[in-house]
């Protein structure tokens, strides 16, 4: 297999170089950041990407961010994240952008090298690999369609709950008012919203934000 991994931890992305090598695999591209991984992933186009979730300059889910933007230009890319954290905000775009083998795995709980390369190449053959605790995160969230939002869709909604415009939102995220009003049409969507609601979709998404509280 051909691979490209990003993963913040010098030590263990090079850990994972020679563990893919001395398996017989070739890995394209080892970089750092989620930036690096879309350019590398987009001009190498391996057979599976293996990707962190927090990586910089955040650390919270640049991972997942940049293999959502892999796979909406190329939707077959083959993803494997492996992390030390379930952050699942990101997962349903993820899963909806692309035809391409999935999987997410976490770090402590790889006890077992052959395991991993076995469910890498599950993955690069267009299969799913899912830790049980992932799996259980996923469906525990289902009957919270708040939970489904990610970190950026609930700032924009717990801005809204404070009154803001999409201006004032925008002002203070530093992004277009553009950008907003593509994040309050996701959250919409997600609360199951539809334009022809009767009642007014920001009020009731505020309300429905207040009760998640």
């Amino acid at each position: 297999m051909r691979i490209v991994i990003a993963d913040d931890s010098a030590l263990l992305r090079e850990g994972l170089v020679a563990i893919l090598t001395e398996a017989g695999h070739e890995v394209v591209a080892a970089v750092a950041d989620g930036p690096a991984l879309v350019t590398a992933a987009l001009e190498h186009r391996p057979d599976v990407c293996v990707v962190d979730v927090r990586m910089p300059p955040s650390h919270t889910d640049e991972g997942l961010r940049a293999a959502v933007e892999v796979r909406r230009t190329w939707p077959e890319a083959a993803l494997m994240v492996l992390s030390q954290y379930v952050e699942v905000s990101y997962f349903d775009d993820l899963a909806a952008s692309g035809d391409g083998g999935l999987g997410y795995l976490l770090k402590d709980r790889v006890s077992e090298i052959d395991d991993f390369l076995t469910a890498l190449a599950t993955v690069a053959s267009g299969g799913s690999i899912l830790d049980p605790l992932v799996v259980r995160q996923l469906m525990g969230r289902r009957s919270d369609p708040i939970a489904t939002l990610t970190p950026r869709e609930r700032e924009v909604l717990a801005s809204m709950a404070e009154g803001h415009t999409n201006a004032r939102i925008a002002e203070s995220l530093v992004v277009t008012e553009g950008a907003v009003e593509k994040h309050t049409q996701r959250i919409f969507a997600k609360l199951g919203l539809a334009p022809d609601d009767g009642a007014h979709r920001r009020v009731t998404a505020v309300v429905s934000y207040l009760r998640a509280r």
